[in-house]
Order: structure tokens, then C-alpha cells, then sequence
């Protein structure tokens, strides 16, 4: 699964696939074997809560991020701990795990931080760098990074450079 043999996620992915890849639909009589979920091919909630725990980490601190001063001041009114909660929650359900989201909208929680194209870009390169710290298989990472260019929309301040 992962390209780490050793990883715990590697484990827990290929116990996921064990499970999840074991089920059949019947389809007119014909075994028809079923595809995986996202979530299921990640390994499940553990090892997204892992990957988001160290995205957050990363995220956080970054001083090209806290250049921007509503950034910077959020960071003491959401707690690291809070939104590694609600970035997973989201990440569970967006791909497809049993988790539900219940926090606010993308364009709700991100409209008065005034993120820039250049701020959203950086995110995203630390994003991609958590997901190949972690050995996220390239498709699986193709598609995360998918799901969080949907919300671009909603985040990114269209009239900020």
C-alpha cells in the first residue's frame, strides 16, 4: 500500500484493504468486487488523524502564513488541538469514512482571515509535503489534493494577491 513497508499506516492500510476489498456486490447474478472508498485506502481514521495532526503542526507556525496578520491572530483564538478535531472530522467524511463534520463552512471560517493566492499556495505545498512525509500513495494523494482545491473557492480572497 504505502511505499514504507515499515510505516504504521502501511499496516493499517493494507488491514483496511483486507477488509474493505474482501466485499462483493452481486450484480445480476455476477460477484462484482467493490471499489475501496477514499477513506478506506488511507487506512482510516487513525492514520488521517495522524497526517492532519502533523499538517496542523506544520501549518501553524509557518511564517509566511503568519505574515498575514488575521492569520496570525486566529492562531490565538482556534487552538491547534481544536482544529486538528475539525480538520479531521472533515477529512473523514469528505473521503468517505463514518465521520461527521460540524463546523462551520469553508467561506464562514475563512472569509475574515483574507487569505491570499500566495498564502493558499503554500498550504497547499505543505499539504503535499505531509502527504509524502507520511508515504501517501500518489493517486490517493492526487485526489486529497482534489478535494481541498474544491474549497479554494471559499478560502482564498479573490481580490487579494
Amino acid at each position: 500500500m504505502f511505499r514504507d513497508n515499515k510505516s504504521p499506516f502501511a499496516i493499517l492500510g493494507f488491514i483496511g484493504i483486507l477488509l474493505v476489498g474482501s466485499n462483493t456486490v452481486l450484480a445480476d447474478g455476477h460477484a462484482e468486487e467493490t471499489q475501496p472508498s477514499l477513506y478506506d485506502r488511507l487506512g482510516g481514521l487513525a492514520p488521517i488523524s495522524v497526517v492532519v495532526s502533523d499538517f496542523i503542526d506544520v501549518v501553524v507556525p509557518d511564517p509566511l502564513l503568519n505574515k498575514n496578520p488575521a492569520i496570525d491572530a486566529s492562531r490565538t483564538h482556534v487552538p491547534s488541538p481544536y482544529l486538528k478535531y475539525h480538520v479531521t472530522a472533515m477529512v473523514c467524511q469528505v473521503t468517505g469514512g463514518p465521520c461527521q463534520y460540524h463546523g462551520r463552512n469553508m467561506k464562514e471560517s475563512h472569509v475574515q482571515l483574507n487569505i491570499t493566492e500566495k498564502e493558499w499556495d503554500r498550504m497547499v505545498a505543505l499539504f503535499k509535503e505531509v502527504l509524502d512525509k507520511h508515504k501517501v500513495p500518489e493517486k490517493e494523494c492526487k485526489e486529497l489534493v482534489a478535494i481541498i482545491g474544491s474549497t479554494k473557492v471559499d478560502i482564498v480572497n479573490s481580490g487579494q494577491q
